[in-house]
C-alpha cells in the first residue's frame, strides 16, 4: 500500500469528545515534505482535531506564526518540517501555555525522535490521532545561545561549518541526506580545519576549561542520528534537568580525527574518554570566545546561523511545553 495512502485508516478512530484547535505550520521545503503528503495529514488530523494548516514562507515565519497561534487560544501547535522548523516554533511559544509537538518531515528529525514521535509520517500521524485521547502536556527546558533557543544541541566550528555547507545546498541535502552530510564533513575538514583551524577558548561554570577547535553543547541525548544510528557525543544531557552538557574538541590533526570519528559511531566507545575531548555537565553558564576575534560558524539544532566571535549559552528550565 502507498504510505500516504494509509494514512486513511486514521479514520478508523471516533472523534473526541472535545476536539482540541491545533495549527499545523508546515514547511513546504523541508526534505520530505509534499502538497500531496501536507493535505493528506492535515485531512488526516481533522479526523480528531479542529485543524487550521499555514505554510512558512521565510526564516523564522514560523516563529511569529506561534506567537500568534497563542495569543489566538490555540491547544497545540504542530511543526511538520525538520528540525529546524520545529526550532522556530519552539522560540515562539517559549514561556507559554500553548504546547508543541512535530512530525516529521526532514531528513534526521533529531526532536521528534527524543519525545518519542515515530520517524515515519503515517505512524508519527497515528500517534498524534491516539494521543487526543490521552492529552498529557509536560515542560521541558530550553537551552539559549546569545539569546536564541534552541532544543537539543548547538555547535561552534567544524560540525557548524559542515551546517553552513549543507544548508547552502538544499536539493544535495534532499537528494542524498547524511552522507551529504558525511561529504561536506571531509572536504570542510580538509579545506579548514587540516591547516590554522579557528580556536576558541572555552568556560563553563566560570571555570576555564582552555582552547579548542570545536565546542558541541547539548540539552538532549542523542547529538544527532546518522539515518537510523544515534550518534552520541556529550554525556549527562536529557531534556528537563535544567542543565547542559558538551564537549571541547582540542585539535583536528589528521592523525586525531579518525579515531574522533570512531567513537562518534561506536556502540561502546565513549566520546569524553578520547585523549583530544574533554567532556563537561551540569552547567547553566557556558561562554565561547574566539582567541583572536576570527568569526566562527554556529548551528543549532542543525541550522547555521550565522559567525560569532563570542557565544554565551544558557538555559531556561521548564520554559516549553510540549505533547507527545
Amino acid at each position: 500500500m502507498d504510505p500516504l495512502e494509509a494514512l486513511g485508516d486514521a479514520f478508523a478512530l471516533d472523534a473526541p469528545t472535545e476536539r482540541k484547535r491545533m495549527l499545523v505550520i508546515v514547511n513546504p521545503y523541508a526534505t520530505t515534505v509534499s502538497d500531496r503528503l501536507r493535505n493528506l495529514v492535515v485531512y488526516a488530523l481533522q479526523g480528531r482535531y479542529d485543524v487550521d494548516a499555514i505554510d512558512t514562507e521565510a526564516r523564522d515565519h514560523a516563529t511569529a506564526l506561534c506567537r500568534e497561534a497563542a495569543s489566538e487560544g490555540y491547544d497545540v501547535v504542530v511543526a511538520f518540517g525538520g528540525d529546524g522548523t520545529v526550532n522556530e516554533a519552539a522560540n515562539g511559544l517559549a514561556g507559554g501555555e500553548t504546547p508543541v509537538t512535530c512530525l516529521p518531515g526532514g531528513s534526521t528529525n533529531v526532536y521528534c525522535r527524543m519525545l518519542g514521535i515515530p520517524n515515519d509520517i503515517v505512524d508519527a500521524t497515528e500517534h498524534l490521532l491516539r494521543i487526543a485521547d490521552d492529552w498529557r502536556p509536560r515542560t521541558v527546558d530550553l537551552a539559549t545561545v546569545n539569546g536564541r533557543g534552541f532544543l537539543f544541541s548547538a555547535g561552534l566550528g567544524l560540525d557548524a561549518s559542515v551546517v553552513r555547507r549543507v544548508d547552502s545546498h538544499p536539493h544535495l541535502k534532499a537528494r542524498l541526506g547524511p552522507y551529504y552530510f558525511a561529504y561536506a564533513g571531509v572536504t570542510d575538514f580538509l579545506r579548514h580545519y587540516v591547516v590554522d583551524p579557528p580556536r576558541m577558548s572555552v568556560e563553563a561554570q566560570g571555570q576555564d576549561l582552555g582552547d579548542g577547535v570545536t565546542v558541541l553543547v547539548q540539552n538532549g541525548d542523542p547529538y544527532t542520528y546518522f539515518r537510523r544510528i544515534p550518534l552520541h557525543v556529550a554525556e549527562g544531557a536529557t531534556l528537563d534537568d535544567g542543565t547542559l552538557a558538551g564537549v571541547v574538541l582540542r585539535t583536528s590533526r589528521p592523525t586525531v580525527m579518525p579515531t574522533v570519528i570512531w567513537r562518534i559511531f561506536s556502540a561502546r566507545a565513549r566520546m569524553v574518554r578520547h585523549r583530544q575531548v574533554d567532556g563537561f555537565e551540569a552547567c547553566d553558564d557556558i561562554v565561547v570566545r574566539s582567541v583572536n576575534e576570527r568569526p566562527i560558524p554556529l548551528q543549532v539544532d542543525g541550522d547555521y546561523i550565522g559567525d560569532v566571535t563570542e557565544a554565551r549559552f544558557g538555559i531556561e528550565p521548564g520554559a516549553l511545553r510540549v505533547v507527545s
